[in-house]
């Protein structure tokens, strides 16, 4: 089976991921992959599989004759897929794309004035859905390319290579891929994630990151006897979104440029939930952001009163730059390894984070590589089967 092949089984399963829930994995789609892909290292021939209670898939293949000394090198990617758009019954629709547009199968018309990438793809044999749903790319991309290189090694032993230690996550997308990686089962000190997008990316910085939920608890009043009784939550909270830096959002932003973006708002005139995430590549930008909400809620109370603002900032992940920066010959491989297979590396700053910036902090190094992927998270979201096999290419690469 190519990786092509692996991708279109896997994306067969539904597995996004749900913040709300307090399972783990959050949604049982997910353990459903799980179980297949331990099925399939196992059939394969890896070593020490195993998928355990919380959804983790991890694998080993040793090391070819001769090189049994030499580390264990790492690669993960994650089973989840984005909740922000249904990844339920995913219908892709394959084609050789020409450009300059195309037409999907629900009407939906992509062009590269919309997605300029897509001219990179033309003459391509590329993987779109059907216009109503996710593909998951990102990250069952990434899970064919590692499958596809263990799949590869075994079966050509001529093939001389370090050990392998494989990882597949559950939860990346809402933040919890690494809340249960264990580090004694996966046996490598060092990794890859395989979570990123246009071929030849590799990514070592990315944002710090918070998330912040705001409650404004206000008073109803019937709107009759509701002068200088009635305080309405939903129009605080107006007021409150009012006084954010308005150009400082994902819409206004690029490269390291940080960003508040408020993603989900509810309630009624008693009260308002707010949430929204803080995110900066620089760490005294990103706590002078944390600093400045906290300000902004202090203000407001005094203006309508103590408790009116709750206010509560949780930390998600942090700069992988600050742990990597002694580890750069991951990156300088990487090139070397991208470049070996015709593709021009180009070093980006993650607009997000990874699997790997938390595992980078405690302690496994683990930069970020491409799928080849495009357009996460929509239904626009795409992938040339080639770029799976290129990836695939440049993973045994970095293990030869």
């Amino acid at each position: 089976m190519n990786a092509k092949e692996r991708f279109l089984s896997y994306i067969s399963f539904s597995t996004a991921s749900d913040e709300n829930s307090s399972s783990v994995p959050s949604t049982s789609g997910q353990s459903v992959l799980a179980k297949a892909l331990a099925e399939e290292l196992s059939a394969l021939g890896l070593q020490e599989v195993e998928a355990d209670d919380y959804g983790y898939v991890y694998g080993f293949l040793p090391a070819s004759t001769g090189r049994e000394d030499e580390p264990a090198l790492g690669f993960l990617a994650h089973m989840d897929t984005s909740p922000e758009v249904s990844g339920e019954n995913i219908k892709p629709y394959i084609t050789v794309y020409n450009g300059p547009s195309i037409t999907l199968p629900n009407g939906d018309t992509i062009t590269e004035e919309m997605y300029p990438e897509l001219e990179h793809f033309r003459g391509k044999e590329v993987i779109f859905t059907d216009g109503s749903t996710l593909l998951g790319a990102d990250d069952k991309a990434g899970i064919a390319a590692i499958v596809t290189l263990c799949d590869r090694l075994i079966s050509n032993p001529g093939i001389s290579h370090r050990a392998i230690a494989v990882c597949f996550t559950p939860d990346e997308e809402i933040g919890r891929g690494p809340d249960h990686f264990d580090y004694a089962k996966f046996r490598a000190k060092e990794a890859y994630t395989v979570d990123g997008g246009t071929l030849g990316e590799i990514e070592y910085e990315n944002f710090n990151a918070a998330s912040a939920e705001i409650i404004i608890n206000g008073i109803n009043i019937h709107p009759g006897t509701a002068k200088n009784k009635m305080k309405n939550a939903v129009l605080m909270a107006g007021q409150f979104l009012a006084m954010l830096p308005p150009f400082d959002i994902p819409a206004e932003t690029e490269g390291y440029e940080g960003f508040f973006h408020v993603n989900e708002i509810e309630g009624n005139v008693s009260r308002v939930r707010l949430k929204l995430i803080i995110r900066d590549h620089d760490r005294n930008l990103f706590e002078v952001r944390k600093a400045f909400l906290s300000r902004l809620a202090e203000k407001l109370n005094l203006r309508w009163g103590s408790g009116t603002i709750e206010l509560t900032i949780t930390d998600s992940y942090y700069n992988m730059r600050e742990k990597l920066k002694d580890h750069l010959y991951l990156i300088e491989n990487a090139e070397i390894a991208f470049r070996t297979n015709g593709i021009e590396p180009c070093i980006l700053p993650i607009r997000g984070g990874t699997d790997g910036a938390r595992l980078s902090w405690e302690g496994l190094p683990c930069p970020n590589l491409s799928t080849g992927g495009l357009n996460f998270h929509s239904r626009h979201e795409c992938i040339p089967a080639d770029a799976m096999d290129i990836m695939t290419n440049v993973l045994e690469f970095l293990v030869k």
